[in-house]
């Protein structure tokens, strides 16, 4: 069965760590190890909440996950602002999906 915050996670994972690299290409050193931290650990909890203990368990993991990806989009919008820095347009809007979706499964799990 298809989970799709599962695979936008791991696709946009993959995505950050191009990303990293074109910015360690530009001696963006500390920004790139902040994103690729943030960005790649977006999926990692999402996948480690795939085998919680609870669905409290699982929330929280997904709550880690929103963190995560708030922080994502933190350090794309500074890239974004400031005028020597790469940006890729289409990393802040898959950023924005991942959060919608993420918040949707928290409300929903929240409910239960």
């Amino acid at each position: 069965m298809r989970n799709e915050i599962l695979e936008l996670s791991f696709e946009f994972a993959l995505d950050i760590i191009a990303y990293a690299e074109i910015l360690e290409e530009k001696r963006k050193f500390v920004v790139a190890n902040q994103i690729l931290k943030s960005g790649t650990s977006i999926g990692a909890n999402i996948r480690e909440a795939q085998n919680c203990e609870s669905n409290a368990d699982f929330t929280h993991k997904l709550k880690i996950a929103a963190k995560e990806a708030d922080e994502t989009e933190y350090w794309l919008l500074l890239c974004e602002k400031s005028p020597n820095y790469p940006f890729n347009p289409d990393l802040k809007t898959k950023i924005i999906s991942i959060k919608k979706l993420l918040s949707g499964i928290i409300s929903k799990m929240k409910s239960k």
